[in-house]
């Protein structure tokens, strides 16, 4: 039998192929060795690494401090397996084709990135306002964020939050964070998450700007959407430019001085058991991890994500920065509610009085009709008498539904939901940002996609009810750059026939309770901390029954994880153990509950080249993830329940995988920018 110490890190071999399994399973293969071939193997295998004699017997296999908690043993498991998977890609692919060794970016120069990203933002500043002498308010107060944020990156690596209100420049501050940190401790690279593709891309276009050259990239672009396939490793230099084979690389395993990615592939990396998803895993250590817009992680799994955020920092020399106009109260949870010794954890506040910072910042005032609800024709009516005007819904189908009441009375209405493909949203903001700009009518209806990061400014936002939070985000859309002197509005409603996701409800009461007709603003950050606390109490987070079956999925999740059973954690526990190999996929480490099938839907402009790129997939004759990626911008994701159904399914053509074309109805007219895309007519699931 291999030493104690050595057992839980021998599975990082056991699941060098297939995957990390549990600690049961290697002692179960470990103990089976009817034969006696174990003896015979460990033999041959010293004649060959006869150094390895000294980690086969002694205690040297793993770092002491990795057996006195189970949490730090269960992350360096999954760092361990990331290197080692990392590693036999790039030799497999070095030797392929015919490297002398495999291809690893040299380590970046973070003084020099991140003077280049300070040169250029300066200059981007010129040239946004010129001959302006005197900054305005608004700028004046993104300036003091981001000095702010500067100085802070000097302070030791560890927990830090930037409370800011929505408008102030986060995205500039926290790049800037994150270089001068890595500068400064010798941090190996910068990953940025976002929740939302969108704002990943948008993200990723600005840090591009700042920090990429001609024949130096910096920064990867890296969301759930895209995927790599190893065929991709056949492309010549004459079917890829440098750049595209450098994305390509890069993507898989993270190596690049500057990541912007989502949550999703974040999160579902660190928490996976293929090697696939955890490749890169291991480029989380000795980096600057920055959250941005981290009110937006799922609640259902709050405990093992702060679980091993705490521990990367604590163990892994990972800097973590929290950026939101409304800060979590993550400290009142059990997984950072004492820090080592005992006392309160200590969280670095970047803003050392951000209540000010808010206060001064105000640039809207809000109106809260929670009193009385409101049907939709109300709602239509009332908005029908605006300029310019932005409504949040809480889903697709009110989206549609308002969007519909609006068409039919002549308004200058746009639509902006999921059932839109990429581009044609793109094409939609555009539309509207001119329109803004212009002062020409602009009444928008969009689901909570547009609520966090999207750089628009209306003057008037209406918000259905939700959580506190979002409201919040919404009037980030508001007077967005002070251009008001009197403010914003924003109109809080609550809709008779609204349709609202389940986990929102204790949300949306306690938003009535502490911000309701009279009571606290709702950027009082002191309010918003408690209503966080009751929130998470509410939702029993932290609530352990005695019987296990009861377990929440956060709490399950913590005990597969010290059990070092890493395929529950992955794919849920075992629903009657000894009995079958079903598995509870609610107790699972999901980001997104609903499981979804694309579809590529038409484009008049693009149809010749969507087609050929369809009919290559379905002959197998390109590269499908390059395809897969040049298509992105035309599919949209269906409810796998949905795409299911009898008469829905009847209007998808299979073509690789999962992927379908769309020969269903397309609500979409390219010259106006108006439409819904794919009309479900009675769906009425939240999404």
């Amino acid at each position: 039998m291999v030493h104690p110490a050595a057992d839980y890190a021998s599975m990082a071999v056991l699941g060098h192929h297939g995957g990390l399994t549990a600690l049961d399973d290697l002692e179960d293969l470990l103990d089976a060795d009817p034969e006696g071939e174990y003896g015979e193997v460990v033999h041959r295998f010293l004649d060959e690494v006869p150094e390895a004699l000294g980690i086969i017997e002694g205690d040297k296999l793993v770092p002491a401090g990795w057996n006195k908690d189970p949490m730090t043993r269960e992350v360096g498991v999954r760092l361990v397996f990331s290197a080692l998977v990392d590693a036999d890609h790039l030799d497999t692919g070095a030797h392929q084709r015919g490297l002398s060794g495999p291809q690893v970016a040299p380590p970046a120069d973070m003084v020099a990135l991140a003077d280049r990203f300070e040169q250029r933002r300066l200059a981007r500043i010129a040239a946004r306002n010129p001959g302006v002498v005197v900054p305005s308010r608004t700028d004046q107060l993104r300036a003091q964020v981001y000095e702010a944020t500067m100085a802070a990156a000097d302070r030791a690596p560890g927990i830090f939050r930037l409370a800011a209100p929505t408008g102030l420049g986060k995205t500039f501050a926290q790049g800037i964070f994150g270089l001068r940190h890595a500068a400064r401790w010798g941090k190996s690279r910068v990953i940025v998450a976002v929740p939302f593709t969108t704002v990943t891309e948008q993200n990723a276009a600005t840090y591009r700007d700042l920090l990429d050259t001609d024949d130096d990239p910096v920064v990867l672009e890296h969301h759930s959407s895209v995927r790599f396939d190893a065929e991709d490793d056949a492309q010549t230099p004459t079917q890829a430019t440098r750049n595209d084979r450098w994305t390509r690389l890069a993507a898989e395993n993270w190596d690049a001085p500057f990541v912007v990615t989502t949550n999703v592939q974040l999160f579902e990396s660190l928490f996976g058991r293929k090697p696939s998803q955890i490749r890169k895993v291991h480029r989380l250590a000795n980096s600057v991890l920055i959250l941005d817009e981290v009110q937006a992680l799922p609640p259902h799994l709050l405990l093992p994500m702060l679980s091993a955020l705490r521990t990367l920092v604590e163990q892994f020399g990972t800097t973590v920065l929290l950026t939101s106009a409304t800060q979590p109260e993550f400290q009142s949870l059990s997984v950072w509610k004492y820090g080592t010794d005992g006392g309160p954890l200590v969280i670095d506040e970047i803003i050392e009085d951000p209540q000010s910072l808010f206060e001064r910042a105000r640039r809207v005032t809000y109106d809260l009709r929670l009193t009385t609800r409101m049907a939709w024709p109300e709602v239509a009516h009332e908005l029908a008498g605006k300029k310019q005007v932005l409504t949040i819904v809480n889903s697709i189908a009110d989206a549609r539904t308002l969007y519909q009441l609006l068409t039919g009375a002549d308004i200058d209405t746009f639509h902006l939901s999921k059932r839109l493909a990429p581009a044609h949203r793109r094409a939609v903001l555009d539309r509207v940002i001119t329109q803004l700009s212009a002062q020409l009518p602009a009444v928008v209806v969009a689901t909570t996609l547009v609520e966090a990061g999207v750089d628009v400014s209306f003057p008037e936002v209406w918000r259905a009810l939700g959580p506190a939070d979002s409201i919040q985000q919404a009037g980030g859309r508001a007077n967005r750059n002070g251009e008001i002197a009197e403010g914003g509005r924003v109109v809080v409603f609550d809709p008779v026939d609204g349709k609202r996701p389940r986990e929102y409800e204790a949300a949306c009461g306690l938003t009535s309770i502490h911000f309701g007709q009279g009571a606290a603003e709702l950027d009082d950050q002191r309010v918003l901390a408690r209503y966080y606390t009751e929130l998470y109490a509410q939702l029993q987070l932290d609530h352990r029954p005695t019987n296990r079956r009861y377990w929440n999925a956060g709490q399950t999740i913590q005990h597969y994880r010290q059990k070092l059973d890493y395929r529950s954690v992955a794919d849920g526990p075992l629903i009657d153990p000894g009995r079958g190999g079903k598995r509870n996929r609610k107790k699972a480490f999901r980001m997104i509950d609903d499981d979804s099938v694309p579809v590529v839907v038409p484009d008049e402009a693009h149809q010749p080249a969507i087609d050929a790129m369809v009919a290559q997939l379905s002959s197998g004759t390109v590269i499908s993830a390059g395809t897969l990626r040049e298509l992105q911008p035309w599919i949209v994701e269906l409810p796998r329940i949905i795409a299911a159904r009898t008469d829905v399914r009847a209007q998808i053509t299979p073509v690789v995988g999962d992927l379908g074309v769309w020969h269903g109805s397309y609500d979409w007219d390219a010259q106006t920018c108006r439409g819904v895309g794919i009309d479900e007519g009675d769906f009425d699931s939240v999404l």
